[in-house]
């Protein structure tokens, strides 16, 4: 191959550029064209669950990323698969996000991979399960201290039901035992369990005895053999069962959906057993303990009876009819006397209420209540009008002193000491000389009477 360098190119020629936009969209129908729909396997990272319901996050795997997209995530199937660290198989578009320049996945839907896929499903389910209460403590019901008739839902030939109906056999044997006969392994067996659930549950409806318990289980296996009892149906049959239900699946290291939704869990079927019934023996240690306490207190009742009948041996009050009835008739007659007094003291009682009612009813006679009113506005009137007496005297003797102020003050007491008062025709009273013209006609008070005269 020859390499001229010296050659010159188009770009120098033309010096033509892109825009970016156009770039990134021929890149974007070129991804969309030569790759299109395609699945892609790797672990997520990076999950973004925005308020819009669309969801970011990153598909890797030892050699590289790609930025995915799910929009309407939770409309989208598999998607409660994705969570960080989950191992998933994706179905989407390869494009580019303009916006940004980057290659981008638009997933429409997922699914777990492996093992990893059901763990995935199991804590979807859980978190589904728990969101909606199904897990809550306030809706546990107590299992019963005695019961006598156990329905157990689990593989008629399993040897988990041996061990349970041992377990049973040697420490209750008078329980009585009901099996519900099921697949508990393989495609579809969910369904059979959920059923003889419910037909337990309604036993009235289907014709079967109540059960007291139910233990619904089966021995240990895998994560793939136990998962009949993590499935929703399972779930629901439980948390539906009117009657308390024990999950016994597994070993104790194996926990599945039906144990969280039970009432209570039992870390294995012969543990379960073990749960339900009390022991036999410490039954038995418990009736004789009881029967002890009975038989002490019977034999203490009996002794005291014989003390006392000992006693009244003694007294000879036994001895006749009239002995027997002595102390009861005394009572008798003590009981009486106490209850003449009692009424004699309850009718002097009312004879003093009477008498009181009666002096108190002569006291407000309407004729005795009118006098007494009639003496009151008597007096009321006396001192009204001595009242009456006391202020006049009181304004006359003012009055008096008034008018001898008067009579000290006024013009009168002046004319007496020489004085005389001289006005003019108009009674205007002259003070000062100056005012007085020749012509005027003037009058002068003085005493004994007025004097007219006129200015030369």
């Amino acid at each position: 191959m020859n390499l001229f360098t010296d050659f010159p190119s188009d770009r120098e020629e033309k010096r033509e550029a892109l825009p970016v936009s156009r770039l990134l969209r021929r890149m974007r129908n070129l991804l969309e064209i030569e790759i299109g729909e395609v699945w892609v396997e790797g672990e997520v990272s990076n999950l973004r669950k925005q308020g819009s319901g669309h969801w970011y996050f990153s598909l890797k795997d030892e050699g590289g990323q790609i930025v995915c997209a799910m929009f309407g995530a939770r409309r989208r199937p598999g998607s409660e698969v994705l969570e960080d660290g989950a191992k998933v198989r994706v179905f989407g578009e390869v494009t580019v996000y303009e916006a940004r320049g980057t290659a981008q996945l638009v997933v429409k839907e997922a699914e777990a991979v492996g093992a990893g896929a059901l763990q995935a499903q199991f804590e979807a389910l859980k978190r589904k399960l728990d969101g909606e209460g199904l897990f809550d403590a306030s809706l546990k019901k107590t299992l019963p201290k005695f019961p006598t008739r156990i329905g157990i839902v689990t593989s008629g030939s399993s040897a988990a039901l041996q061990d349970m109906i041992n377990v049973l056999s040697r420490r209750a044997p008078w329980v009585t035992v009901y099996l519900s006969d099921v697949l508990v392994q393989g495609k579809g067996a969910e369904r059979g369990i959920a059923k003889a659930i419910e037909r337990i549950g309604n036993w009235k409806e289907n014709g079967l005895p109540e059960c007291d318990v139910v233990i619904v289980g089966r021995g240990g296996g895998s994560l793939e053999d136990l998962w009949n009892f993590n499935e929703e149906v399972v779930a629901r049959a439980i948390a539906a069962c009117p009657i308390p239900i024990v999950s016994a699946v597994g070993h104790e290291i194996d926990f599945t959906i039906a144990d969280f939704v039970a009432d209570l869990r039992a870390p294995t079927p012969s543990a379960a057993a073990e749960l339900v019934v009390p022991e036999r023996s410490e039954l038995e240690a418990r009736v004789q303990t009881l029967g002890g306490r009975l038989q002490r207190r019977l034999e203490e009742g009996i002794r005291q009876r014989e003390e006392a009948l000992r006693y009244l041996k003694r007294t000879g009050v036994a001895t006749s009819a009239d002995a027997v009835l002595r102390e009861p008739m005394t009572r008798l007659d003590d009981a009486t006397e106490r209850l003449e007094r009692g009424m004699h003291q309850v009718i002097l009682n009312r004879e003093n209420l009477i008498r009181e009612l009666s002096v108190r009813c002569r006291a407000n006679r309407p004729s005795v209540v009118l006098a007494r009113r009639g003496e009151r506005l008597k007096n009321l009137g006396a001192r009204q009008e001595s009242a009456m007496e006391a202020n006049l005297r009181k304004k006359e003797a003012a009055l008096a002193r008034l008018q001898s102020l008067v009579e000290a003050l006024g013009p009168a007491s002046a004319f007496e000491r020489g004085f005389s008062i001289t006005m003019d025709s108009d009674g205007k009273v002259l003070k000062d000389a100056s005012l007085i013209k020749s012509g005027m006609r003037l009058e002068t008070m003085m005493k004994g009477g007025v004097v007219s005269s006129t200015v030369d």
